[in-house]
């Protein structure tokens, strides 16, 4: 019995992998490619032939990556000129994300102030650079990390987006998650928390997990926050630890 049934698993896996075979010489690039020895040659079980053939395909981060990053391209050209609220009769440029398509970890902020205006990045200025030195303390580089605003447009006087303007850029960010597709996200403030639907008015937030769309979600302080109450910086790095304790890492050494 027990051989009927590996012989049974083997014949599936035989026609999976010739179905692959098949999409793939039709040019489906979406599915992966297939290099397997023949089923009917014996194997040392069912499972380690499985097995071997999802390590020999190619990832699927590889095979997307360039199609996401073609996506969001359409996207930030598509802010450049939006028009859907009121914020972009201020605007010098619109401010969309700077960081990796493959990132696994996704910075959430609010808005884009004066310098991120005037540059087209989002935390360019000062607390952008807080930003980025905790960044590196968590032990992440350029290529994994992919930063973005709620409201693509700077609010006049850098104040909170109103909520039919953050309803308004919510389709935006949410598709730059979907194509992203993260391990993790880092709500900065109270208002991306709410946005992202972690959050609720009235309710301590800070410090705690949620979920976005399967995705874990870690409300922390806004940097622009800590410039200006840098006594709380302490509780924001517990944050950002257990951020990288959920992501399965660890700390780097400090010298």
């Amino acid at each position: 019995m027990i051989e009927d049934d590996a012989d049974e698993l083997r014949a599936i896996v035989a026609s999976a992998v010739e179905h692959l075979r098949h999409e793939h010489d039709l040019g489906n690039r979406l599915l992966p490619s297939i290099a397997l020895r023949s089923p009917r040659v014996p194997a040392a079980s069912p499972v380690e032939v499985v097995a071997t053939s999802l390590r020999q395909a190619t990832p699927p981060s590889a095979l997307s990556s360039a199609a996401g990053a073609d996506r969001l391209a359409v996207l930030a050209d598509e802010a450049r000129t939006c028009t859907r609220c009121r914020l972009h009769e201020g605007r010098t440029q619109s401010v969309f994300a700077r960081g990796s398509v493959t990132a696994s970890i996704v910075f959430v902020g609010e808005g884009p102030g004066f310098h991120e205006d005037e540059r087209g990045l989002p935390f360019v200025g000062p607390a952008g650079q807080l930003l980025d030195k905790m960044i590196v303390a968590m032990g992440l580089g350029p290529e994994e990390v992919y930063i973005c605003n709620v409201v693509k447009c700077r609010p006049p006087n850098n104040r909170t987006p109103n909520p039919d303007e953050a309803a308004a850029c919510l389709p935006f960010l949410e598709a730059q998650l979907e194509v992203v597709a993260p391990q993790a996200i880092v709500a900065l403030g109270r208002h991306a928390s709410e946005s992202l639907g972690v959050a609720q008015p009235g309710r301590s937030w800070r410090g705690t997990w949620g979920e976005w769309r399967g995705v874990r979600v870690m409300s922390t302080y806004h940097p622009a926050y800590l410039l200006r109450t840098p006594e709380h910086k302490r509780v924001v790095w517990q944050d950002l630890q257990a951020v990288v304790k959920a992501m399965g890492r660890t700390l780097p050494s400090r010298s």
